[in-house]
């Protein structure tokens, strides 16, 4: 529910800022939490505040609103549009940050460094997709917009699997034209986007009683982390990757003399890790020469990183004994089985200029008694390219004896040619920006591809402002470029083509 409280104070930091409805929607959304599979609050709460409108709003079979506004005055002979965008967002923490993502809300502040930016206070900010969906609603409380029928839909739980438009039914749109509200750069005008598939890792390991009688804990932490899309191209570090490069430094040297009692890294397959963990234990008279190994290997891969990671730092320290761990064999199959698993760019695209073609993102690891599970997250302009990651996978998890599950597969969304909205968009920016945006192919999982399968003949477009570090808790967005989004949206909403 509303938490009244940080309504109010996140109110008080958006005051000032235009388009006023827009950003006091964002503070609404702001303070009732709404991770992802935990949108029911929000989505109930918009349910309400549209009927009380007198506007027609339910939700379909998985939860999807859909909320239909008619058309303003003189606008009623124009093409009907659909306004769309998630109602959930990515819940990351920095270390030590106390936040119940299931019950606190988001809350709101300037950035220190520089005030034409909007952050959260020590976590994700939510303007991914939280900025696009206030638009939505604000366009439907407006009473000073130039409109034709407009339908809006708030998907459920796209950040974790596209969860709302892989159930959206047939029928339960009637537009002809869609504006996604997803895209993070002002600017830029997409019309095609990636498709994605999950892949689920699991080496069979046991965790049994030891002799050793010392542990050492190494800690990674510090790293941007991001979008494991947006910028999986941009050379920033993976904690997992990094702690599995450590291990496999010093292997050579100390192989036999420590075994692995944990490893824990990242949160979300489709976030880059910032941090990563692991306990080993080992003797007491080989610790303090391990720990030095480490570090020196640690020490090589930060003066590699000092550009794209400045803040990149390691801890390693003695730990509390654990009673379990893995075997001499187990700990050397898991390091080399880390160690080999890819993660980043696999290919550029020949086609769309400065654009990932294909990658994967290594996004979880976790060693429990059921084994090592590892999470990636395989992303591709092709389904060829997104097949063939596949088989890669596949494998070398048949060399390492692991098992590979691929799940929640969705197809990308190619360009079309013959589309109506795409040149209206740019001709509309044109006289906004006073130049030409940038029509591109997104290397990201927007849904307008899945949308696209429901809904062949939906011509869609996608905007939005700029948004930077999506997915982590430095996530920001810039006011001004959100003034210069909602500028596009009203123009293209005021230049809806006429109905044939």
């Amino acid at each position: 529910m509303l938490n009244k409280t940080a309504y109010q104070t996140n109110l008080s930091v958006v005051e000032s800022l235009k388009p006023s409805l827009l950003w006091q929607w964002f503070a609404r959304i702001s303070s009732i939490p709404h991770p992802s599979h935990h949108e029911e609050a929000l989505a109930n709460h918009i349910l309400e505040w549209a009927k009380s409108r007198g506007l027609s709003a339910r939700r379909d079979a998985v939860g999807n609103v859909i909320i239909k506004k008619s058309a303003t005055s003189g606008m009623e002979n124009r093409q009907s549009i659909a306004l769309q965008a998630h109602l959930d967002m990515v819940p990351q923490a920095n270390a030590g940050t106390d936040h119940d993502f299931h019950a606190d809300a988001i809350m709101l502040r300037r950035n220190q460094d520089d005030e034409r930016w909007l952050m959260a206070t020590g976590t994700t900010l939510g303007a991914d997709n939280g900025i696009g969906m206030a638009s939505c609603l604000a366009v439907l409380e407006a009473d000073d917009l130039a409109h034709p029928d407009i339908e809006v839909l708030l998907t459920m739980t796209e950040e974790t699997g596209m969860v709302g438009v892989f159930g959206l039914q047939p029928g339960e749109l009637t537009s002809g034209l869609m504006i996604n509200t997803d895209t993070e750069e002002i600017g830029e005008v997409y019309v095609g986007c990636a498709g994605g598939i999950d892949a689920n890792i699991c080496l069979p390991v046991e965790l049994a009683n030891h002799t050793y009688s010392s542990a050492l804990c190494l800690n990674i932490k510090g790293l941007k982390g991001g979008h494991s899309g947006l910028d999986i191209h941009k050379n920033r570090g993976n904690a997992i990757k990094i702690a599995a490069r450590m291990l496999a430094s010093v292997l050579p040297d100390f192989q036999g003399a420590f075994c692995m009692a944990s490893i824990q890294g990242g949160t979300l397959r489709n976030a880059i890790p910032r941090e990563s963990s692991v306990i080993l234990v080992c003797d007491a008279a080989v610790r303090d020469e391990l720990a030095t190994a480490l570090q020196s290997a640690f020490e090589i891969i930060k003066t590699e990183m000092m550009r794209a990671e400045p803040k990149l730092d390691c801890i390693i320290s003695p730990s509390q004994l654990p009673q379990q761990a893995i075997g001499d064999e187990d700990t050397i199959r898991v390091i080399h089985l880390l160690n080999t698993l890819p993660s980043g760019v696999v290919r550029h695209s020949d086609i769309a200029k400065d654009t990932v073609e294909t990658s994967l993102s290594f996004g979880v690891v976790n060693l429990d008694g059921e084994g090592l599970k590892a999470s990636l997250l395989i992303r591709s302009l092709l389904e060829s390219g997104k097949n063939a990651v596949c088989q890669n996978l596949d494998s070398l998890c048949i060399l390492a004896g692991a098992q590979a599950e691929f799940t929640g597969s969705y197809v990308g969304w190619n360009p079309d040619e013959q589309s109506q909205i795409t040149p209206l968009t740019n001709r509309l920016y044109v006289d906004i920006l006073g130049h030409e945006p940038k029509v591109k192919v997104i290397h990201a999982g927007l849904e307008c591809g899945l949308i696209k399968q429901s809904y062949p003949d939906m011509d869609i477009v996608s905007i939005g402002p700029t948004i930077k570090n999506a997915h982590s808790p430095q996530e920001m967005v810039h006011i001004d470029s959100v003034e210069t989004y909602w500028q596009l949206l009203v123009q293209i909403l005021a230049n809806a083509p006429v109905r044939a």
